[in-house]
């Protein structure tokens, strides 16, 4: 395991990270990154680089304005910072050409912030997307 020290270093950054994400503060968000890198295991995305990963806060921001997560958990693994937290938002553009509903989603997802030292070099999200799709009308609901 790494250091107590180390460990809430790490902590620190992922806290920074998520906050800067709810104020939409991106260059904050960024240099939490030794190399902007997000995958979202449930629709198979990658956003590999700084342009990348921009690119998918301006798409993801446009279609929730109101995105913003809550953290419920944290763990620590050698490598890694592990974030159970609920993501949340309010449909109000377009979604992969889905006009917006108007809808509200809340959804428990899994992040697994991997680290080289002190640095993020990847944020990887494991997500039901089912979830958040019946909750916008977009598929029906799960129960």
């Amino acid at each position: 395991m790494p250091t107590t020290t180390l460990r809430a270093r790490r902590e620190a950054v992922v806290r920074e990270h998520m906050e800067s994400e709810n104020r939409q503060e991106f260059d904050v968000t960024l240099r939490t990154f030794a190399h902007p890198r997000y995958e979202l295991i449930a629709t198979g995305e990658v956003y590999d680089g700084e342009e990348a990963v921009r690119g998918y806060y301006a798409a993801s921001r446009a279609a929730f304005p109101d995105q913003r997560n809550e953290v419920r958990a944290m763990h620590h693994a050698d490598d890694a910072v592990v974030v159970e937290f609920d993501l949340m938002g309010t449909h109000r553009g377009p979604l992969r050409g889905i006009p917006p509903s108007g809808r509200e989603f809340t959804c428990r997802m899994i992040a697994l912030f991997c680290f080289e030292g002190d640095r993020i070099v990847c944020e990887r999200v494991y997500f039901d997307s089912a979830t958040i799709l019946g909750q916008l009308g977009i598929i029906p609901p799960t129960s």
